[in-house]
């Protein structure tokens, strides 16, 4: 795909999940357009024969004036009521749909090869792996060759019924839709957020704990491409919720954004990310917000410990496999304020409210 599946549902007005029960049958893989053949009969052709047997021409002059064999006017009409029943529009319907002939692919006609490239998969071989090594071990055998991206489509695209859905564990990523290196490269480039401000350079205070303000965030993850923004006040372990209509960047970045206005002057310092690019524009957070964002380095979820730890707990309300996209903010808010009020041992069993609210003399946050 050259788009994520928030960028479609967000062109479309639809969530990603739905998106994503529609792109998935396919293994988010395009399906190859359909299309006529030059010697097929078109609607108008259908059009010139229903006509033609309304006004009482036999097939042989209906024939003559389309440049058509007798023969096959003779079966369409045949095949599609009669002379009494044939309708033009209903005709075509039909035939587009009895022209449905799936071409089986390699791995369908050939059980042996089949065979092959399942055990291999079995022993965790990469699909290029594969198609490399039959290249190889049947140079001379051109039956017994296949392409990888063959075996990603038969994988990925259930309804052809090939490879079990249970090979899919075997592979390194364990993904269940295709993506390809173009949409990867371009859409969700890892680790090159640009301009980022590594989490080195985030001021001692925030470091010790000493002063509130400085935050620590991620993403939760629910089923069916959902999610919730998590905020961790680093001194006080208060944590905020914030529904999201997607993991793209823009949607998280306004949601952020918006929440975080809300908050106190004194309580806007800095926010602490990994490097997902869901903060990918965190320059325009900086300047909607006037809050720093600092990043985490590479593969160190730990750097984000708060954090880390709070996404822990709130799988008690929100247990994997939960779809996230039915809460509303309302609600995310209650379950953040039971949390808030719950005593922490690190906090001497004192409540992260509790303890916000002193460090900074106010009566409540909302």
């Amino acid at each position: 795909m050259l788009a994520t599946l928030s960028d479609i549902g967000r062109s479309l007005g639809k969530h990603a999940a739905s998106i994503h029960a529609i792109v998935r049958p396919n293994g988010g893989i395009m399906p190859i357009a359909r299309k006529r053949s030059a010697r097929a009969l078109t609607l108008a052709d259908r059009e010139e024969i229903s006509r033609g047997l309304g006004a009482g021409y036999s097939l042989r002059k209906i024939a003559a004036s389309l440049g058509r064999s007798p023969s096959t006017i003779s079966r369409e009409v045949a095949r599609h009521g009669g002379l009494s029943q044939y309708r033009a529009a209903l005709a075509d319907a039909r035939a587009w749909e009895l022209a449905r002939r799936p071409k089986l692919c390699r791995l369908a006609v050939n059980a042996k090869l089949g065979q092959w490239v399942a055990r291999k998969l079995q022993q965790r071989w990469a699909p290029e792996q594969i198609a490399g090594w039959l290249k190889l071990s049947y140079s001379d055998d051109a039956s017994m060759q296949i392409s990888h991206e063959t075996i990603y489509r038969s994988l990925f695209i259930q309804a052809r019924g090939v490879l079990k859905a249970e090979l899919m564990k075997h592979l390194r990523t364990r993904r269940m839709m295709r993506r390809s290196k173009k949409a990867c490269a371009k859409r969700q480039p890892r680790g090159q957020i640009i301009d980022a401000v590594s989490i080195r350079e985030r001021p001692a205070q925030a470091k010790d704990r000493a002063v509130p303000g400085h935050w620590e965030g991620d993403l939760l993850s629910g089923s069916n491409n959902t999610y919730i923004a998590t905020l961790v006040e680093r001194h006080s372990r208060f944590t905020m919720l914030i529904k999201v209509n997607g993991k793209d960047t823009e949607s998280v970045v306004s949601a952020l954004s918006k929440q975080v206005r809300k908050l106190p002057i004194e309580l806007r310092r800095s926010i602490t990310w990994d490097r997902g690019m869901e903060l990918a524009q965190h320059k325009k957070f900086t300047v909607t917000t006037n809050v720093q964002v600092y990043f985490c380095d590479p593969q160190s979820p730990w750097q984000r410990g708060t954090n880390e730890n709070t996404n822990g707990l709130l799988r008690q309300y929100f247990p994997k496999g939960t779809n996230l996209a039915g809460y509303s903010q309302a609600e995310l808010n209650k379950i953040a304020m039971q949390l808030n009020q719950r005593p922490r041992k690190t906090l001497g069993f004192a409540t992260p409210a509790d303890k916000l609210n002193a460090s900074i003399g106010v009566a409540s946050i909302s």
